[in-house]
């Protein structure tokens, strides 16, 4: 299982992988869009934060893109890998506007989960550090 500083080696390379990622996107974006990636067309795409405070249009189109977003009728899950472990989202809709069920599966219940077998033959002085390299949140556990 490793102890808390092999957790914080893996946490660091993630970063740095992430990092590494984000640039790369970032610069395939600009090489083959040149920089320019979203439509102009407001009634799909957001206008820019700026434009929605100063223009009543944008406002409008804004407020329209959010409201009026329609699912098509079924159900869906989708997770990805996020820092903290899987996170998923699940999704079930009749057609309209507001969906019928939404849940989302955070991962800090698998991780407090872990809590246990992490501890076993640990000291207390330990317990602050261990807790800390486990990084889940109790407030997404306990919903």
């Amino acid at each position: 299982m490793g102890d808390c500083y092999d957790r914080y080696l893996v946490r660091m390379e993630e970063m740095r992988q992430s990092v590494r990622i984000a640039g790369q996107a970032l610069d395939r974006l600009a090489k083959t869009h040149g920089g320019e990636f979203l439509a102009e067309d407001r009634r799909y795409v957001l206008p820019p934060k700026d434009r929605v405070h100063t223009s009543m249009e944008e406002l409008i189109f804004q407020f329209k893109i959010v409201t009026d977003l329609r699912l098509p009728a079924g159900e869906a899950y989708h997770a990805i890998e996020s820092s903290k472990g899987e996170l998923g989202f699940y999704v079930v809709s009749d057609g309209t506007s507001s969906p019928v069920r939404c849940h989302i599966r955070g991962p800090g219940l698998m991780n407090v989960a872990g809590d246990p077998a992490a501890r076993e033959g640990r000291l207390l002085s330990d317990m602050v550090a261990l807790i800390g390299s486990l990084d889940f949140v109790m407030g997404e556990v306990d919903r």
